[in-house]
C-alpha cells in the first residue's frame, strides 16, 4: 500500500491527520465555508481531509530533489546520438489560480559519454510539475536539470498543456493549447539538430 494509499484507508478509518495536515484541512474547511457550504454536510463532512491529502501529493515535488530521483542511474557509455523520450504526461497545477494544467512533455538530450535511466527523464518531470508552476517555468527546470545532471551537448524540452484557468474561466477558450520549449547546446545552436527533433516529436 502506497503512503497515500494508506492516508486515504486512515481518513476512512478516522485516523487523525498528521500536524500540518490538519493545519490545511481546517484551512480547506473554512474555504468552504466562506464559499457559502454546510461543512457538516454528509457530502462535505470529509472532504477537507481528502483536499489535505490530493493537495500533498500535487506539491511533493518541493520534498523531492534532482539527485534523489536520478540515485546514481547515470551510465559511461560511448553513444553519442540523440535520446528522446515523448509523450510523458504532465500534470500540475497553476500558481496563479491553483486549477491544473495538463498535457505532454518531450525530453531530449545528445549525451557526452554519459547516459540516463529513461525512468529518470519523467520522474525529473515529475519533480517540477508537482509544484505550483508556470509552464514556462517548469519547461526551463526540466531542462536545467538534466543538462546538470549529465552535462551533454545538448537538451531539448518542450511541453504542450491545456489550462482550466483558461478553460473554466477568463476567456473560457476550450481547445487552444499552449507549447512551452527550453533549448540548450546543440538543440540551440545547430538548426538540423533542433529540426530533427521537432519532426520527431511532430511525427510522434
Amino acid at each position: 500500500m502506497t503512503q497515500d494509499s494508506a492516508e486515504i484507508a486512515d481518513l476512512h478509518a478516522g485516523a487523525a491527520l498528521p500536524r500540518s495536515k490538519e493545519a490545511l484541512a481546517r484551512t480547506v474547511s473554512e474555504l468552504i465555508a466562506i464559499l457559502g457550504e454546510d461543512t457538516d454536510r454528509e457530502g462535505l463532512r470529509r472532504t477537507p481531509q481528502r483536499v489535505a491529502t490530493a493537495l500533498r501529493f500535487l506539491t511533493a515535488g518541493y520534498h523531492e530533489s534532482v539527485q534523489d530521483v536520478v540515485n546514481g542511474a547515470v551510465f559511461a557509455e560511448d553513444y553519442d546520438e540523440m535520446v528522446v523520450v515523448s509523450d510523458i504526461e504532465v500534470y500540475s497545477l497553476c500558481e496563479h489560480h491553483l486549477l491544473p494544467f495538463f498535457g505532454k512533455a518531450h525530453v531530449a538530450y545528445i549525451p557526452c559519454g554519459r547516459l540516463i535511466g529513461l525512468s529518470k527523464l519523467p520522474r525529473l518531470v515529475d519533480i517540477f510539475a508537482r509544484r505550483l508552476q508556470v509552464q514556462e517555468r517548469l519547461t526551463t527546470q526540466v531542462a536545467q536539470a538534466l543538462d546538470e545532471v549529465l552535462q551533454p551537448h545538448g537538451v531539448a524540452v518542450v511541453i504542450e498543456a491545456a489550462h482550466l484557468c483558461m478553460m473554466m474561466r477568463g476567456v473560457q477558450k476550450q481547445n487552444s493549447q499552449t507549447m512551452t520549449s527550453c533549448m540548450i547546446g546543440s538543440f540551440r545552436d545547430d538548426e538540423r539538430c533542433r529540426t530533427e527533433f521537432l519532426e520527431l516529436i511532430r511525427r510522434h
